[in-house]
């Protein structure tokens, strides 16, 4: 069976992280990439979220490439709203001899700065820079998300339910066709 890259994009707060989780409890042996997480090993990223991500994108590629050519699956729960970037780690797939599959988890009545305010004043550590985004971030995401869609679409579209952790896995499981 082939190795894959399953790269889980979308929105700040609509779940990619808690998804890629149960995918991967499923499939022991897979890989969650968080690069979130990765941000925290670079020094100073408490005070400059956006270059952590910067710096450790490079060693988050190469860990991808690595562990798709010598030992299983991967998923990437990664907002990438630039084709070009979101090219990167299909390539990085692709050189590893590995499938890679584009999933995007939307909810057209989303409303993120509810949800991203409600996320944030629960949560701790690393996950508050990324859960504390203003308007102005959040429309030139979901522009760039937009871009990504037109330009890639075979993006295999996954609805998030809101607060319904298995059903959202359930239509992440149809769309991958397993």
């Amino acid at each position: 069976m082939t190795r894959r890259l399953v790269l889980l994009n979308g929105l700040p707060g609509i779940g990619k992280s808690t998804i890629a989780r149960r995918y991967a409890a499923d499939r022991p042996g897979t890989l969650v990439c968080d690069i979130d997480l990765l941000r925290t090993l670079v020094s100073g990223w408490e005070s400059d979220f956006s270059r952590a991500g910067t710096l450790i994108r490079p060693a988050a590629l190469g860990l991808i490439r690595a562990y798709l050519a010598e030992s299983g699956d991967v998923v990437l729960p990664q907002l990438l709203s630039r084709v070009t970037e979101l090219e990167r780690f299909e390539r990085a797939a692709v050189a590893a001899g590995a499938a890679f599959v584009e999933v995007m988890i939307i909810d057209e009545a989303y409303d993120a700065d509810r949800r991203l305010r409600a996320r944030a004043a629960g949560s701790q550590g690393w996950a508050n820079p990324v859960l504390q985004v203003g308007e102005d971030v959040l429309a030139d995401y979901r522009a760039g998300l937009a871009q990504v869609r037109r330009a890639r679409p075979a993006t295999r579209l996954v609805s998030s339910i809101e607060g319904d952790v298995e059903a959202t896995y359930a239509a992440l499981w149809r769309a991958l066709g397993e």
